[in-house]
């Protein structure tokens, strides 16, 4: 350590480091609680995201329900999302926190199978992304992708498509901040192309719920971003919203006959958004603006 002297300032929630080089404001914390890999059996803690001492600034709420966040004078860009996922740092498995411990014992083996895999397909884009190190913005992409991939190992209990819709989406956001910070990468291309995996799984997972071939009761808190939960109303939103911005437009009456349904899913939404106190006010001027973009596109067809 040479000469470098260490001061500890400030409460546990708010620990701040000096040394006569840097000062470094916590972010972040180990959980105490110890996740075992389902797969490969590691142990470890998983990162959390300190919020309090004004680290979190809201600002405004995009039309794909993401909350984005200013940032903080003192502490940065901050960014909720990168710590949301459970990620064994050995190999890369990763779910939702709520479902790690819980994947089937005979399904387990195809999951540590994969390992190299996972590895593999992430280091094409992001060589140099370590689970044993504090998160940052391209391990939180990388973390939400690894949940997208993983819950392929779920069984249809856990609504595994649902999550990987929401997986996809939060990847997107992510790495659109990433384009935010090194534009003309084609990060935003990267982006686009998680938006419309997002669109395919909420889609096939809103088929699945219809069809009963795989309901969404697995699924507790829709999101889909972290701030607030939007429910089931909030998840076809976001399926019609991602399904009018994302969808093909190849076949102009299969588009036509798609974004139709959705107008008619979001018109059933205003009747009950006029009786209904519970029903968030942002999801419902949001709805509005879809309803009146896609009546605008369907005149187009019929002129």
């Amino acid at each position: 350590m040479g000469n470098s002297a260490f001061v500890l300032e400030g409460s546990n929630d708010d620990f701040v480091l000096n040394t006569k080089k840097e000062t470094v404001l916590k972010t972040s914390y180990q959980s105490k609680e110890v996740l075992t890999c389902p797969a490969c059996g590691e142990a470890f803690h998983k990162e959390e995201l300190l919020t309090g001492s004004g680290r979190l600034i809201a600002g405004p709420l995009s039309d794909e329900l993401h909350r984005l966040y200013e940032a903080s004078a003192r502490y940065g860009e901050l960014h909720p999302l990168a710590y949301q996922a459970a990620v064994c740092p050995g190999c890369w498995f990763a779910s939702n926190a709520d479902d790690f411990n819980l994947l089937p014992e005979w399904l387990r083996g195809q999951a540590a199978n994969h390992a190299k895999t996972r590895k593999e397909e992430v280091a094409l884009i992001f060589p140099t992304v370590d689970f044993y190190a504090p998160r940052s913005l391209v391990s939180g992409a990388v973390s939400q992708y690894l949940v997208m991939r993983c819950y392929e190992y779920y069984p249809i209990d856990f609504s595994p498509t649902v999550k990987q819709g929401i997986a996809a989406l939060r990847t997107s956001w992510l790495i659109d901040h990433i384009h935010e910070k090194e534009p003309g990468q084609h990060w935003d291309w990267l982006a686009l192309l998680f938006k419309k995996k997002a669109r395919f799984f909420c889609r096939r997972a809103l088929q699945g719920e219809t069809t009963g071939g795989e309901t969404l009761s697995g699924l507790k808190l829709f999101g889909p971003d972290l701030d607030k939960n939007y429910g089931y109303e909030g998840f076809l939103y976001i399926t019609g919203l991602l399904e009018y911005k994302y969808g093909s437009r190849k076949d102009p009456k299969q588009r036509k006959e798609l974004i139709t349904e959705t107008r008619q899913t979001l018109a059933k939404m205003f009747g009950l958004g006029k009786s209904s106190k519970s029903k968030p006010g942002p999801l419902l001027e949001k709805s509005r603006s879809l309803y009146i973009e896609i009546s605008k596109e369907l005149q187009d067809f019929d002129e």
